[in-house]
């Protein structure tokens, strides 16, 4: 089954397709590197002045909790304190609808107003199962070969902001890799039917259920490409557990239903939960090589899917008169 998928995915390359998703990819990759010695100035600035208070809050950290303590339950409780006080902003929002001003930036505008409180309260329940059930063993039992691949809890270790640089690059295309191919292999019909299924009980998602997934999916789909950067690096446990609980975060928002100013965009994914076989990914660049975002291409939709940096909520930027095209 897994042959037979990895198959046809292979037989889908295009040479466009590949010219445009390696464009997709090194584009933004170019960018960053040519305007590295000034990025990383500004940033080193602002590393370097605020270092000694990262360093003195580890230190503090682990003298309080013991580095062993950090290496074995760090990641863990970052994700499950992130997840909750995203989910509580979001939340909130969803509930409430106030403050009124941000209900202008959702993107399926009738859905989940207010959320179904009975499928929410169920939501939690699987997260929290997963959050603590799953999350906590899974981590003690990668523990040994992050430790054999060099990764360290000692402060001595902390990494310097170039090197925390460079590993998120390579966190964020390993995430990539990992995530896309095991997605689209839960969309696999036997896979879909018995695990992939309960994630897309929501075609409208909501912040709170970013990780709402069958145990098995939420390994394979949600932890393994999260920790395969960090592992392939061997990463110092700080870096792991911030890298981790921003990946959390970005999840949060692409699920969000909310496509808010200057924070990532979720018109892809939500376009996913909404037609189930396209969009894949969270970067986008795998898909285009697999030409898995066709339908969200050639639709006005795949415009709003941008970086705000206005006020101006992408539906009004991109208003779709037609709303039964998205049916």
């Amino acid at each position: 089954m897994v042959v037979d998928c990895l198959y046809h995915t292979a037989m889908s390359f295009k040479k466009k397709q590949v010219v445009e998703a390696m464009k997709r990819l090194f584009v933004p990759m170019i960018f960053v590197i040519a305007f590295r010695n000034s990025l990383t100035w500004h940033l080193q600035r602002f590393w370097g002045a605020s270092g000694n208070v990262w360093e003195s809050t580890y230190e503090n950290i682990a003298a309080r909790f013991g580095e062993e303590n950090i290496a074995l339950y760090g990641a863990a409780v970052s994700v499950f304190i992130v997840y909750c006080l995203n989910s509580i902003i979001f939340e909130f929002v969803d509930l409430t609808g106030k403050p009124a001003i941000l209900l202008k930036y959702k993107v399926q505008e009738d859905q989940n107003v207010p959320v179904p409180t009975k499928k929410l309260l169920k939501c939690f329940s699987v997260v929290m199962y997963n959050l603590t059930i799953i999350n906590v063993p899974i981590f003690l039992l990668l523990h040994p070969l992050m430790k054999a691949r060099g990764c360290s809890a000692a402060p001595e270790d902390l990494p310097t902001f170039r090197r925390v640089f460079f590993e998120s690059m390579v966190f964020i295309l390993a995430e990539e890799i990992g995530f896309y191919y095991m997605h689209r292999m839960m969309h696999h019909p036997y896979l879909y039917k018995r695990i992939h299924k309960i994630h897309h009980e929501w075609t409208a998602p909501v912040a709170a259920m970013a990780v709402y997934a069958h145990p098995l999916e939420h390994v394979l789909a949600n932890m393994l490409p999260a920790i395969l950067g960090p592992m392939i690096m061997g990463s110092h446990y700080a870096t792991l557990c911030m890298w981790v609980a921003f990946a959390l975060t970005v999840s949060q928002i692409q699920h969000s239903g909310y496509h808010l100013p200057f924070l990532p965009s979720p018109e892809a994914h939500d376009f996913h939960h909404l037609k189930f076989n396209y969009n894949f990914g969270a970067i986008g660049f795998l898909d285009r090589l697999h030409g898995t975002d066709s339908l969200f291409r050639k639709m006005k939709l795949h415009h709003r899917h941008l970086f705000l940096l206005s006020l101006m909520p992408a539906s009004q930027q991109f208003p779709i008169e037609d709303k039964k095209i998205l049916d």
